[in-house]
């Protein structure tokens, strides 16, 4: 009989993890399969590591806990569910229910339908969130598939059902800066999404401010594509191009006896270029940082330790 695994990244989840097991239960007694569920708590501050413990104890062989030395943030989290998923199928899922539960066995039924090597979900409309987020988001994956060799779907959601073949590929990456949403599409494999609107989170608030995502978003196009330094060059040469003629400009209008105020026009050229080189600065570094954690091998995440 296959066994299916399910990964389950929490952050100060307490409200809802007795309610997504709860959930997840309901919908796994009714497939004909082996299953564990794998949490990993990703250094809470709440109660979440106690009530997992809990339901290991009242669960065994089914429920294994994860517990980290501190936050290392969710693509660790990940990342240790993954290699520690001994299943023939493994799903990813939040603990917010924003992932439905029932959508396993719909993903299965696709899988072996159409034969496929992943199934994943995808939400259509965006219903509850900001809408400065939601604009935000858009543009992220506008930009993101636009410069690079994958292409992400828009509103694809991590939760999906991959084969086992899919998830050792995935494990066979050693880049210390995960992108997961990248990673799940650079792999390969046929691949089809399940559609469905956007679901509020059970319980609790989520963790994802307005920076932290920005700072996924800016992680995500760094990890995936070289453009910002193409930016940075075109920028760069463009502007020395309008600078030459400008200054062949003031030169000439000087020989035609027209009287120029040079200063104001100086200054303004340096602060400008000096905000290209910034900005030019700012980008190389960003690059510099990533291969500096590279180059470090330090790992995605420490384990405190595991209850298996």
């Amino acid at each position: 009989m296959a066994l299916l695994s399910i990964v389950v990244p929490c952050y100060n989840e307490e409200e809802t993890v007795d309610l997504f097991f709860e959930a997840l239960m309901k919908v796994l007694r009714t497939m004909d399969l082996k299953y564990e569920v794998i949490f990993v708590n990703d250094g809470s501050k709440d109660s979440t590591l106690e009530k997992m413990v809990r339901l290991y104890h009242a669960n065994p062989g089914v429920v294994k806990v994860i517990d980290f030395s501190r936050n290392f943030g969710k693509e660790g989290a990940l990342l240790a569910g993954l290699r520690a998923a001994k299943g023939d199928y493994v799903t990813v899922m939040d603990a917010d229910l924003q992932d439905p539960p029932e959508y396993i066995p719909k993903m299965f039924a696709v899988m072996e339908a159409n034969n496929d090597d992943v199934v994943g979900t995808r939400r259509v409309t965006r219903k509850g969130e900001p809408k400065i987020r939601s604009w935000f988001a858009r543009q992220f994956y506008q930009l993101i598939n636009r410069f690079t060799e994958v292409e992400i779907v828009d509103g694809a959601r991590d939760f999906r059902l991959m084969k086992r073949q899919v998830v050792d590929s995935i494990l066979s990456l050693k880049e210390y800066g995960r992108f997961s949403k990248g990673l799940f599409v650079w792999v390969g494999f046929k691949c089809e999404y399940l559609e469905y609107e956007n679901i509020k989170r059970v319980a609790g608030e989520t963790k994802w401010s307005f920076p932290k995502l920005f700072r996924y978003a800016l992680d995500g196009i760094i990890e995936y594509t070289v453009m910002p330094l193409s930016i940075a060059s075109w920028v760069g040469g463009i502007l020395t191009i309008i600078m030459l003629i400008v200054l062949i400009a003031m030169f000439i209008l000087n020989l035609l006896g027209h009287s120029i105020s040079g200063t104001s026009l100086l200054i303004a050229l340096v602060l400008f270029m000096g905000g290209v080189i910034l900005l030019s600065s700012g980008i190389l570094g960003e690059y510099l940082a990533k291969v500096y954690d590279e180059v470090r091998h330090r790992p995605n995440y420490i384990i405190k330790k595991f209850y298996e």
